[in-house]
Protein backbone atom coordinates (compact mmCIF):
# COMPACT_ATOMS: atom_id res chain seq x y z
CA UNK A 1 0.00 0.00 0.00
CA UNK A 2 1.21 3.45 -0.75
CA UNK A 3 1.20 6.32 1.73
CA UNK A 4 -1.16 8.73 0.10
CA UNK A 5 1.49 11.74 2.24
CA UNK A 6 5.34 11.45 1.32
CA UNK A 7 7.27 11.00 4.19
CA UNK A 8 8.25 14.21 5.77
CA UNK A 9 5.68 16.14 4.18
CA UNK A 10 2.81 15.46 7.27
CA UNK A 11 1.54 18.49 8.26
CA UNK A 12 3.11 20.53 6.12
CA UNK A 13 2.42 23.32 3.12
CA UNK A 14 5.08 22.94 0.54
CA UNK A 15 5.61 26.61 -1.35
CA UNK A 16 5.88 26.31 -5.31
CA UNK A 17 7.14 28.52 -6.74
CA UNK A 18 6.94 29.40 -10.75
CA UNK A 19 9.91 31.02 -12.20
CA UNK A 20 11.61 32.05 -15.76
CA UNK A 21 14.86 30.30 -15.53
CA UNK A 22 14.12 27.52 -12.59
CA UNK A 23 17.28 26.12 -13.29
CA UNK A 24 19.29 29.34 -12.50
CA UNK A 25 16.60 30.20 -9.64
CA UNK A 26 18.37 26.62 -8.08
CA UNK A 27 21.58 27.49 -8.24
CA UNK A 28 20.39 30.59 -6.60
CA UNK A 29 18.89 29.27 -3.82
CA UNK A 30 22.15 26.98 -3.35
CA UNK A 31 24.47 30.16 -3.02
CA UNK A 32 22.06 32.43 -1.24
CA UNK A 33 20.32 30.06 1.00
CA UNK A 34 22.21 26.79 1.28
CA UNK A 35 19.46 25.24 -0.51
CA UNK A 36 19.95 21.37 -1.41
CA UNK A 37 18.04 19.96 -4.42
CA UNK A 38 16.69 16.78 -3.97
CA UNK A 39 15.62 16.23 -7.88
CA UNK A 40 14.24 17.89 -10.78
CA UNK A 41 12.04 16.71 -13.72
CA UNK A 42 13.43 17.91 -16.94
CA UNK A 43 11.04 18.50 -19.65
CA UNK A 44 11.93 17.29 -23.20
CA UNK A 45 12.43 21.42 -24.32
CA UNK A 46 15.22 21.05 -21.46
CA UNK A 47 12.47 23.41 -19.09
CA UNK A 48 12.34 21.94 -15.20
CA UNK A 49 8.61 20.43 -15.07
CA UNK A 50 9.19 20.13 -11.47
CA UNK A 51 11.95 20.16 -8.91
CA UNK A 52 12.48 20.09 -4.92
CA UNK A 53 14.92 21.39 -2.95
CA UNK A 54 15.37 22.07 0.80
CA UNK A 55 16.21 25.64 2.30
CA UNK A 56 17.36 24.78 5.69
CA UNK A 57 15.22 21.50 6.52
CA UNK A 58 11.76 22.86 4.62
CA UNK A 59 11.06 21.45 1.44
CA UNK A 60 10.10 23.87 -1.46
CA UNK A 61 8.91 23.05 -5.03
CA UNK A 62 9.62 25.04 -8.12
CA UNK A 63 9.34 24.76 -11.75
CA UNK A 64 9.34 26.82 -15.00
CA UNK A 65 6.54 28.81 -15.48
CA UNK A 66 4.37 27.78 -18.50
CA UNK A 67 2.29 30.59 -20.01
CA UNK A 68 -0.81 28.75 -19.98
CA UNK A 69 -1.05 27.89 -16.38
CA UNK A 70 -4.32 27.45 -14.97
CA UNK A 71 -5.80 30.98 -13.19
CA UNK A 72 -4.28 33.30 -11.98
CA UNK A 73 -0.96 31.69 -11.15
CA UNK A 74 2.30 32.50 -12.97
CA UNK A 75 5.86 33.94 -12.17
CA UNK A 76 5.53 37.51 -10.11
CA UNK A 77 7.99 38.81 -13.43
CA UNK A 78 5.20 38.26 -15.56
CA UNK A 79 2.40 38.93 -13.52
CA UNK A 80 4.20 42.03 -12.08
CA UNK A 81 4.57 41.09 -8.78
CA UNK A 82 4.34 39.06 -6.19
CA UNK A 83 1.64 37.85 -3.21
CA UNK A 84 4.07 35.71 -1.19
CA UNK A 85 6.80 36.19 1.26
CA UNK A 86 9.29 33.38 1.96
CA UNK A 87 9.69 33.98 5.62
CA UNK A 88 12.71 32.02 7.57
CA UNK A 89 13.86 31.77 10.77
CA UNK A 90 18.02 32.18 10.33
CA UNK A 91 20.69 32.13 12.78
CA UNK A 92 22.21 35.38 11.90
CA UNK A 93 20.09 37.50 9.70
CA UNK A 94 23.06 40.00 8.68
CA UNK A 95 25.16 37.06 7.58
CA UNK A 96 22.30 35.54 5.99
CA UNK A 97 21.38 38.81 4.15
CA UNK A 98 25.43 39.57 3.27
CA UNK A 99 25.34 36.04 1.38
CA UNK A 100 22.18 36.18 -0.08
CA UNK A 101 23.44 40.12 -1.13
CA UNK A 102 26.61 38.55 -2.92
CA UNK A 103 24.64 35.76 -4.84
CA UNK A 104 22.74 38.38 -6.44
CA UNK A 105 19.36 39.28 -3.91
CA UNK A 106 18.05 42.40 -3.77
CA UNK A 107 17.51 44.29 -0.55
CA UNK A 108 13.75 45.57 0.04
CA UNK A 109 14.18 46.31 3.61
CA UNK A 110 17.60 46.45 5.28
CA UNK A 111 17.99 43.66 8.28
CA UNK A 112 16.49 46.14 11.55
CA UNK A 113 15.72 45.14 15.32
CA UNK A 114 11.73 45.12 14.86
CA UNK A 115 9.09 46.14 17.57
CA UNK A 116 8.53 42.21 18.26
CA UNK A 117 11.60 40.67 19.15
CA UNK A 118 13.49 39.98 15.69
CA UNK A 119 15.66 41.32 13.94
CA UNK A 120 14.25 41.22 10.42
CA UNK A 121 15.27 42.18 6.42
CA UNK A 122 13.19 41.22 3.23
CA UNK A 123 14.75 40.79 -0.10
CA UNK A 124 14.04 40.14 -3.74
CA UNK A 125 15.40 37.13 -5.41
CA UNK A 126 16.47 37.21 -8.83
CA UNK A 127 13.37 35.69 -10.16
CA UNK A 128 11.11 38.13 -8.26
CA UNK A 129 9.87 36.53 -5.22
CA UNK A 130 10.37 37.86 -1.95
CA UNK A 131 12.36 36.45 1.25
CA UNK A 132 11.87 37.59 5.13
CA UNK A 133 14.82 36.47 7.05
CA UNK A 134 14.61 36.87 10.65
CA UNK A 135 17.08 35.91 13.81
CA UNK A 136 14.65 36.27 17.29
CA UNK A 137 16.91 38.54 19.31
CA UNK A 138 14.90 38.84 22.20
CA UNK A 139 11.11 37.45 23.79
CA UNK A 140 8.14 40.11 23.99
CA UNK A 141 5.07 39.30 25.66
CA UNK A 142 1.83 39.91 23.61
CA UNK A 143 1.27 42.56 25.76
CA UNK A 144 4.76 44.48 25.01
CA UNK A 145 3.74 44.02 21.18
CA UNK A 146 0.30 45.07 21.37
CA UNK A 147 1.87 48.45 23.57
CA UNK A 148 4.39 48.95 20.91
CA UNK A 149 2.01 48.95 17.94
CA UNK A 150 -0.53 51.55 20.19
CA UNK A 151 2.70 53.67 20.52
CA UNK A 152 3.08 53.80 17.04
CA UNK A 153 -0.41 54.56 15.95
CA UNK A 154 -0.17 57.14 18.37
CA UNK A 155 2.63 58.40 16.90
CA UNK A 156 0.78 58.86 13.41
Amino acid sequence: MVDPIPAGLENRIVPYLLINGASDAIAFYGDAFGAVEEGRLTMPNGSIGHAAIVVNGASVYLADAPDDMPGDAGNPTRLGGTTVLLHQYVIDVDAAVERAVAAGATVLRPAEDQFYGDRAAVLADPFGHHWALHSRIREVSTEEMADAVAQMTDAT
